[in-house]
């Protein structure tokens, strides 16, 4: 009986933790809620997140607010990065303004602001040297192209991207240009979780 009742005691302590942890799972049920939020403001970024935080902060206890909050941040933080293409600089001008809301730091306002800038000149000089790459390797493909349609006895026209050779001397041009613009990209983010948390301690 001893085994037995040991065991029931482990469960009802398990039971009265759960109990007294309730304002911890509210904390986060919350951050999980900021999580869902942030998610859904970046597919459709044409919402308001300041009216769409403010309504959900009602639903929750002032101690789980934060937690809202902090699920929001955390999702928002991760999406600043160089952009792929021109579709996607409306999601990271959607994640500046979510950020502008919780953050209300003038200066990282103004510094996401000169980020977004700086995005769209790499959109724009990423171009030129695709371009600029294309050309320069242009003779050599050709070369290769002659060399296999010869080969084969029928004109042949090569993908330059399924050429190993070209896509080594891309990578190595265009990651070059990468690098200059994803150090302004980090140093961005990483200001945003220093003022995030520098506000979370100021509270303490």
């Amino acid at each position: 009986m001893g085994k037995i009742k040991s065991a029931l005691e482990i469960a009802l302590e398990r039971t009265e933790s759960v109990k007294t942890d309730k304002n911890g799972i509210g904390r986060f049920e919350a951050k999980q809620q900021g999580k869902r939020l942030a998610n859904a403001f970046l597919e459709d970024h044409s919402g308001d997140p300041a009216k769409n935080i403010t309504n959900e902060l009602k639903k929750y206890p002032k101690e789980q607010q934060e937690s809202l909050k902090q699920g929001f941040f955390d999702v928002l933080v991760p999406q600043i990065s160089l952009p792929v293409s021109a579709e996607d600089m409306p999601r990271i001008e959607a994640v500046g303004k979510g950020l502008r809301f919780l953050m209300k730091d003038g200066n990282f306002a103004e510094m996401f602001k000169q980020l977004v800038q700086l995005f769209s000149r790499y959109l724009e000089e990423t171009a030129r040297y695709d371009q600029a790459i294309r050309q320069q390797y242009a003779p050599k493909l050709r070369q290769k192209e002659e060399e296999i349609s010869r080969r084969l006895g029928r004109e042949v026209r090569l993908d330059p991207f399924q050429d190993p050779e070209f896509v080594s001397f891309y990578n190595q041009n265009i990651n070059a240009l990468k690098a200059n613009y994803q150090a302004a990209a980090d140093q961005v983010r990483e200001e945003a979780v220093r003022i995030w948390n520098g506000r979370e301690e100021g509270k303490n």
